[in-house]
């Protein structure tokens, strides 16, 4: 697919002063966060939940909790047809990456990117195609080759010279751990990720992550409430340092208290078994606005701007690419 494909990379600084521009995609979870008249608000809570977060995790030689102070990137990907990065064009990816800076030294590093992970493919898969398919049928199943030409267009720009000129290490994608699945305790424990759990079976999420080459592990780090996904190309406990993985806990543990505080705002610890579950109510909720209801609806919709504007125009080019790469 490299003959077919180049990809080019803009940034946007995350901050309280964020403003959504007319190309991001608006299911993403820091913009939902970024609109309406609490949007200041919001932004300046969670950049101070995901610091604090990031100090109590990173507590040696931090006793006033203060040393640390996590600051985010948009990274928003596009796909150009052909070599060159110019003309007609597709937003394929969103996500976030973390940089940490030590106020004590002044030092400023690069942390790992993945974080809060987003793709027009995706919502069309998961929104658009994913129900279609089992529309009046008894039991839940997924298309073939469900998920084969989101994979590999992630895997291309993974090895594209784009991203190695960008990143210095392979992505991370934290998500939640699904409500659909029981996790087990294990007797693994790392000092930063902490406990680590594993399920029953994998999840449609699992299958669908390694159509992108990725593997996942389940871990619930010290003082969190349930176990949270880590999805990843490599070694997940050798290819980064403690504060790069800080980094990426503090950053999605944050997100995922303010739209599924059920789960991971609980006021309870999962236990030696867990089943997360959206219905629990014995939680507390965060002092940030987040329109979970209006989040599911726009997938739909972006889901259908894939369709319409990606998916069919180009689906004899984009099948037979797909077909002529590796799985």
């Amino acid at each position: 697919m490299s003959s077919d494909f180049s990809f080019s990379i803009e940034r946007l600084r995350f901050d309280e002063h964020y403003r959504p521009s007319d190309s991001t995609r608006i299911t993403t979870n820091f913009a939902n966060l970024a609109r309406g008249e609490n949007r200041q608000q919001n932004l300046r809570n969670t950049l101070r939940m995901i610091d604090n977060r990031f100090n109590a995790l990173a507590h040696w030689d931090n006793p006033e909790a203060d040393r640390y102070a996590v600051e985010l990137d948009i990274v928003s990907v596009a796909l150009h047809w052909g070599t060159q990065q110019h003309g007609e064009a597709f937003p394929l990816i969103e996500m976030l990456q973390t940089h940490i800076l030590d106020q004590h030294t002044g030092q400023r590093s690069d942390g790992i990117v993945g974080n809060n992970f987003s793709s027009y493919v995706r919502d069309y898969d998961f929104s658009v195609l994913l129900p279609a398919h089992n529309l009046n049928r008894t039991g839940f199943s997924t298309p073939a080759h469900f998920g084969h030409l989101h994979g590999q267009l992630f895997q291309q720009f993974i090895r594209s010279d784009t991203y190695q000129a960008s990143f210095r290490k392979a992505p991370v994608i934290c998500i939640s751990a699904s409500t659909s699945k029981v996790y087990q305790r294990t007797g693994n424990q790392h000092p930063v990720l902490g406990i680590e759990y594993r399920q029953n079976e994998a999840s449609p999420t699992d299958h669908y992550f390694a159509r992108m080459g990725m593997q996942v592990r389940f871990f619930m780090p010290a003082h969190s409430v349930a176990p949270l996904a880590f999805y990843f190309l490599g070694d997940l406990l050798g290819d980064y340092s403690n504060l790069e993985l800080i980094g990426t806990i503090s950053t999605m543990e944050t997100f995922q208290k303010i739209y599924r505080p059920e789960i991971y705002n609980a006021n309870a610890a999962a236990g030696a078994r867990y089943q997360p579950s959206l219905k629990h109510e014995d939680y507390s909720l965060t002092q940030i606005v987040y329109d979970r209801e209006e989040r599911s609806a726009l997938a739909v919709k972006q889901g259908r701007f894939a369709e319409e504007h990606f998916i069919k125009p180009y689906q004899r080019m984009l099948q037979q690419a797909s077909a002529a790469a590796t799985v």
